[in-house]
């Protein structure tokens, strides 16, 4: 393959499903992942993990730490600090019970799958070490949904930190997908005296690696990233350290990115506006997908 991009085999025929009007799109879920930034000699790197092989979407792909929304993630008593509820909805284009739900999840999956915590017992202060048993199990009982955030907060007498977050971005899976998501993208710096770690059981590897490293990685294609992956290391390439990243963030672009499919003559062109270097030239007539 000429790089590291992946999507499904059965992309083909559900894009000319949705064509003919065969296929009714699904409503996607709201999502939030996150790219933990730290600086090293060489600039920034960013916190990956390895999706497993054995997963039925995207197995071997890199990916940022991230997952769907809560429905308890929109609690009200999610103990706040940082930009209030009414601004984090204008900038994420959503209301306000919403963007709460969104940035908790953020903050929530990051910690479930990394165990990076970015919150504190106070509003201008961050946890430091989050290892130990009982931080463990609390993790755990997140993960199984067994525990909501808010509980979590309050036994832990923390405070979200809402304002160690940075939305970058806002990537919506295509219409002709079985799964799709509504995801939000958001740059943080890693908290001092804290450590990634591989939490998750999606994943069965994690690394730091730089943007320009890791996107060259996949030009080789030697790793295997979905579009909005690789394009949002890309725009964070050219960054010297994690703060420049950080501070550039209130001028994104927050206009979701949805893949568009249209009939040309004898092929489906699948577009993503902005994003030109994705675009594919698929044949009408039935054929099997795969990397490309």
């Amino acid at each position: 393959m000429a790089n590291g991009q992946w999507y499904p085999p059965e992309w083909p025929d559900r894009i000319r499903a949705l064509a003919d009007g065969t296929l009714t799109p699904v409503r996607p879920k709201r999502a939030a992942t996150v790219l933990l930034l730290k600086d090293t000699a060489a600039g920034p790197a960013v916190h990956m993990l390895r999706r497993r092989a054995s997963m039925a979407f995207a197995g071997g792909a890199y990916a940022y730490p991230g997952g769907g929304v809560d429905p308890r993630d929109d609690d009200l008593r999610v103990r706040w600090a940082g930009p209030p509820r009414a601004w984090w909805a204008d900038r994420l284009g959503i209301d306000e019970a919403g963007a709460q739900a969104v940035v908790c999840a953020a903050v929530r999956e990051t910690y479930e799958e990394a165990g990076v915590l970015l919150a504190g017992p106070t509003p201008d202060s961050v946890t430091g070490d989050t290892t130990g048993a009982d931080w463990e199990a609390d993790r755990a009982a997140l993960a199984a949904h067994e525990l909501s955030f808010a509980e979590f907060l309050d036994r832990r007498g923390l405070v979200l930190r809402s304002d160690l977050l940075a939305p970058w971005a806002r990537w919506i899976t295509p219409e002709f997908e079985a799964r799709r998501y509504d995801t939000w993208f958001f740059v943080a710096a890693l908290p001092q005296g804290q450590r990634t770690r591989n939490a998750s059981t999606e994943a069965d590897r994690t690394v730091w690696t730089g943007p320009a490293e890791a996107a060259a990685g996949y030009d080789r294609g030697e790793l295997l990233m979905l579009p909005p992956t690789i394009a949002i290391l890309r725009q964070l390439a050219p960054y010297a350290t994690a703060a420049e990243a950080f501070a550039a963030a209130p001028a994104r672009d927050m206009t979701p990115v949805l893949a568009r499919a249209r009939l040309a003559d004898d092929e489906i062109v699948l577009a993503w506006p902005g994003h030109d270097e994705f675009t594919k030239h698929i044949p009408t007539a039935p054929a099997g997908g795969g990397p490309a």
